[in-house]
């Protein structure tokens, strides 16, 4: 597991000069966004100013970041449920648990709403195969 610190949610590095939070707001010196790199940043992330354009992407970092740790997590996951599968099949029971199954997609869906039973269904999927 991963012993990685990480800012406070909400918090972006936006460059070495600069840090923006979730509002948007900056600071330090973040520049007036003239120049070819920065017209090549607006461009790249649809913002219209340069400090904007830094904002954005460093949050795109963040995000990155995130995103990695949660495939991590679902890797991790993936791993615990061979192992339980494994353990339930050894013991003549069935690969898979229904109710177990139903427990998991409540869970999602209290937490994220609708769209969070179809998150819950890929990340069965992705652990126990298609039924």
């Amino acid at each position: 597991m991963s012993t990685e610190t990480s800012a406070p949610v909400g918090t972006v590095t936006a460059t070495p000069t600069a840090t923006a939070t979730a509002t948007g707001a900056t600071t330090g010196s973040g520049g007036t966004g003239s120049g070819t790199n920065a017209g090549a940043s607006a461009e790249r992330t649809g913002a219209h100013s340069g400090e904007a354009a830094a904002v954005i992407t460093g949050a795109r970092g963040r995000i990155d970041s995130l995103d990695d740790r949660i495939i991590g997590l679902i890797q991790e996951r993936m791993a615990v449920s061979a192992v339980i599968q494994d353990a339930r099949m050894t013991s003549g029971g069935r690969r898979v648990n229904l109710s177990r199954e139903m427990e998991v997609l409540a869970h999602y869906s209290e937490a994220l709403g609708k769209p969070g039973t179809g998150l819950a269904m890929t990340v069965l999927e992705l652990c126990r195969g298609r039924i």
